[in-house]
Parts: structure tokens; C-alpha cells; sequence
């Protein structure tokens, strides 16, 4: 049953996505990182493949949008002109460039390169900020293009330029809304149709920006450095489950 035209989605799959945004939104906020990836690996239990990426992108942009909004005087405004530049490089050759590196190289070397990152602070600090942003613009949207939920490879990055957890997720939100509207319009370059979704997509981001808006009250209440252990502990187990999903599409495991 299409439930409001939604195609391959009946109304319990619709609710629960709903249900999904609204936890992955709000887990989003209060861990910094791993919001993006947990919404994505539950539509890929129910969506077609097809589908996919190209919905989580649009629902994705609607929860950047709205925590931006939200956060807004928290955003470390220096990031984004050279992050917008690198994002708009990166959303142009995605849409165009055939990878050649299988799903199994990209989550080993994401999986690899976030533990890194966050077990070597210097590491998230390379060079000057511009130019390491506008780097991470080009990595993130590129990337995302084909496996949607980079916001892992940004994360840490973010976390070992600032101390403040505020600013961590205010910063995160906007740039990821950046590299989503860049997506957004490199599927619409390639032709991808995804009115069909509409509804679906509106609903998800409405319970989106209500996970958002919870988050941030949590976020309020938590000190600096339980903050700082949840997000080191989210993206250690991010970056193994990586790790892990390569290794046994390398069937080493």
C-alpha cells in the first residue's frame, strides 16, 4: 500500500520513519556526530534502495535547516564561505564522477580516518582554518553524494577547533545543511525525481525539527565534559562499525 502516494511505503513504515527522524534529530544534537548515519542505515531497512540516499538527503537538509535556526548565534561563521566554496567543488564532480574505490575501501578508509581524528586531536587541526574547511566542504559533499551520511567525517574536525559543545553542534548543523543543499541540487543536475516523496519527506522533517528543538534542551543541561565523552565514545563506535561493515564485505570476517 502507498500511504499518501508514498510509493512502497504503507502507513505503519510511514509513522515509524517519522518516529526515526525525530530520534535521529535529537540524537544529532546531544552526541554532535551520529544523528545522519543511525536515520540512514533505518531507511535503508525499508526504503528503495534507489530512493534513498537522495530522501535522506532532502530530510537531512530540512534537520540542518532548523537547527541552524535554532542554534544559529552559536555557528562559527569564519567556516562557512570556504566550506560553501569546497561543497559546491564537491557537489559538481559527485554528480559527474564514476568512483572507482567499492563501498567496502570508503567505509574502511572513513572507518580508519575517524578513529584517527579523534583519538589525535592535532590531526582535526591541520593547516589554516579556511583552508581546512574549504578541504572538508570538497570531502564531505563529494562523499555524500554516494554514501549521504558524511557528518561522521566532520564531526571531529569540528570538535579540535572549538571547546565549546554549543558551538560544536550549531557549526555541525550549518555546515552539513550546506553540503545537503549542495547534494540536493547535484541529484536534481542528474536528473533524480523525488516528488513523489514529498509527504513523506515534509512529515519527516517536521518531527525533525521537534527532535532538534528536545535535543538542544538536553544539550543545555549537559556539562562540557560528559558532552565531550559522549561524542569521543559516539564516533569511536561510529568509526569501528565502519570498520567492521568493511571487513565483512572483504569477507575477512
Amino acid at each position: 500500500m502507498d500511504f499518501l502516494g508514498t510509493p512502497d511505503i504503507g502507513a505503519l513504515v510511514f509513522f515509524g520513519l517519522m518516529a526515526a527522524s525525530l530520534v535521529a534529530s535529537f540524537i544529532g544534537v546531544f552526541t554532535g556526530a551520529a544523528g545522519g548515519i543511525v536515520l540512514l542505515g533505518l531507511m535503508a531497512m525499508v526504503m528503495p534502495p534507489l530512493a534513498l540516499i537522495p530522501v535522506h538527503t532532502v530530510v537531512m537538509l530540512g534537520s540542518g535547516i532548523t537547527r541552524t535556526m535554532l542554534m544559529w548565534r552559536n555557528v562559527m561563521r569564519s567556516t562557512l564561505l570556504p566550506f560553501v566554496i569546497g561543497s559546491l567543488i564537491g557537489a559538481a564532480l559527485g554528480a559527474r564522477v564514476f568512483i572507482s574505490l567499492t563501498t567496502m575501501w570508503l567505509e574502511f578508509i572513513l572507518g580508519a580516518f575517524i578513529l584517527f581524528v579523534t583519538w589525535m586531536p592535532k590531526l582535526g587541526r591541520f593547516g589554516a582554518e579556511r583552508g581546512r574547511f574549504a578541504i572538508l566542504g570538497f570531502m564531505t559533499t563529494f562523499l555524500g553524494v554516494f554514501v549521504s551520511a558524511t557528518g561522521t567525517l566532520l564531526a571531529p574536525f569540528i570538535a579540535a577547533s572549538t571547546p565549546d559543545r554549543r558551538i560544536h553542534v550549531a557549526t555541525m548543523g550549518a555546515l552539513m545543511m550546506i553540503t545537503h543543499i549542495a547534494k540536493v541540487a547535484a541529484f536534481g543536475f542528474i536528473g533524480f525525481a523525488i516528488g513523489s516523496y514529498v509527504p513523506l519527506m515534509a512529515a519527516m522533517i517536521l518531527t525533525g525539527a521537534v527532535g532538534n528543538w528536545i535535543g538542544e534542551v538536553a544539550l543545555l543541561r549537559t556539562s562540557e565534559k560528559s558532552f565531550r565523552l559522549v561524542l569521543q565514545v559516539a564516533l569511536t563506535l561510529l568509526g569501528l562499525r565502519l570498520l567492521w561493515s568493511a571487513a565483512q564485505s572483504a569477507g575477512w570476517i
